[in-house]
């Protein structure tokens, strides 16, 4: 059984596109990305976005994160509008509601695990410094690598350094859980884990995106959306193969 956070306005959904565009000009020409993108996630949904490279489905998760902004259309985020805010306030309001993780990691070199994870909450100041390093230390037991938190990454396996990527991620506790190709660099087995760990997330009442290439876990979403040319073109989920909200 999903049990949702009770935290925010629960009638509305977490994540709502509105007929997204996003058009970029390159070398002189306007390239566009995505192309009257609509949908909406529910609160502790995991959802996949798939299709070929260049689809538009990274473009699509930094709308999400507000690493971009929408040329055109509406994106809410909880109930709230990323697009609307300074880059001050978009810093702040991600560091707290977003949690994102890459295909490689990023996590600092010169930083052991347990300072990765905690650099959010040190940024953010989200949580008081006495409590920070217990905060820390309770995150990667909870993703299985409590035993790794004073090694540098480097000494970690592609499976360990992607669960260290995973606790930084939750360090301020966002509702929004946003994974690039997280998988990408690792065994089919390691990958397992990985989209396992976020599944227990997601009942715990975390919103989970993730770009993914991989077919072998389509049972652990709620919803898998399919891009082609910067559009949605599929939504298929447990109940039947459904037409995209296509603008």
């Amino acid at each position: 059984m999903k049990t949702v956070r009770k935290d925010g306005d629960q009638s509305q959904p977490m994540i709502s596109l509105e007929q997204i565009t996003k058009r970029f000009e390159i070398g002189g020409t306007l390239f566009q990305a995505l192309g009257g993108v609509s949908l909406q996630v529910q609160r502790g949904d995991m959802i996949a976005i798939t299709g070929k490279s260049g689809s538009g489905k990274s473009t699509l998760l930094n709308l999400l994160s507000g690493i971009d902004r929408p040329s055109g259309g509406t994106v809410l985020i909880n109930g709230v509008s990323p697009a609307a805010m300074t880059e001050h306030q978009l810093a702040l309001w991600r560091g707290k509601n977003v949690g994102v993780v890459f295909q490689f990691f990023q996590l600092l070199p010169t930083l052991t695990v347990l300072e990765n994870a905690l650099l959010p909450m040190d940024f953010c100041n989200t949580y008081p410094a006495r409590e920070r390093q217990a905060r820390a230390l309770g995150l990667l037991k909870r993703v299985g690598i409590e035993d790794q938190a004073r090694k540098f990454p480097a000494a970690l396996s592609g499976g360990q350094q992607q669960r260290a990527a995973i606790a930084r991620a939750l360090a301020n506790d966002p509702p929004l859980l946003v994974a690039d190709e997280p998988t990408g660099n690792l065994d089919s087995q390691t990958a397992r884990s990985v989209f396992t760990l976020f599944r227990e997330l997601a009942a715990a009442g975390k919103t989970i995106v993730v770009v993914t290439h991989e077919t072998d876990f389509t049972e652990l979403f709620d919803v898998i959306y399919t891009l082609e040319d910067g559009r949605l073109v599929g939504k298929e989920s447990a109940r039947a193969l459904e037409p995209a909200m296509v603008g």
